[in-house]
């Protein structure tokens, strides 16, 4: 029996609202904890009106914990590409400003060079007609959001946008990536 306790690393990525990332992280298997913040802006402590009026240089970005034993950062990433755009200058559907770009915030060189390998792959593939263009930058700060936005869907499903766009977004999670649920 293994005495040794589990080794969690986190990952920081922004794809649109966080709504629709943290609702289907939460469900993949070999995530401990999802928090909805900011992060890549230049004010401290920035609140969710600020953002939402594009000043600060924030994107709103989910911070998962994940133990890479049971899912890679790789993996992480393959299905952050698949529930967003990746395609969008500052834009996921309605969503428009720089509050919704595209990004991987990296903790450190290694998911650097994965976030960097999996775009190069994906481009390769071909899986998107345009170019990839999420930025790929060192996390500075994350700042939590306000805790009305911590397990918004769970918390409203009935609410329009979380039944026009976020459940969607879960429903093709959980379609795709079936065996990586969570029991």
């Amino acid at each position: 029996m293994s005495t040794d306790p589990k080794t969690y690393e986190l990952a920081t990525l922004a794809g649109g609202c966080f709504w629709c990332l943290e609702a289907v992280y939460v469900e993949l298997r070999g995530v401990e904890k999802v928090v909805s913040g900011y992060a890549g802006g230049h004010v401290k402590n920035p609140t969710y009106r600020e953002v939402c009026n594009g000043t600060t240089g924030h994107a709103e970005v989910v911070q998962v914990t994940f133990d890479p034993a049971v899912v890679s950062f790789r993996d992480i990433l393959r299905i952050f590409f698949t529930i967003h755009d990746p395609t969008t200058l500052n834009r996921q559907g309605n969503d428009v400003g720089t509050q919704y770009r595209s990004a991987i915030f990296y903790h450190d060189e290694t998911q650097k060079q994965v976030a960097v390998e999996v775009i190069d792959e994906l481009t390769l593939q071909g899986v998107w007609p345009n170019p990839i263009v999420t930025e790929v930058a060192p996390l500075d700060h994350f700042y939590a959001a306000e805790a009305y936005h911590q397990d918004y869907f769970a918390n409203n499903p009935m609410q329009p946008y979380c039944q026009v766009i976020v459940a969607p977004k879960v429903a093709k999670f959980r379609k795709q990536y079936f065996q990586q649920l969570k029991r």
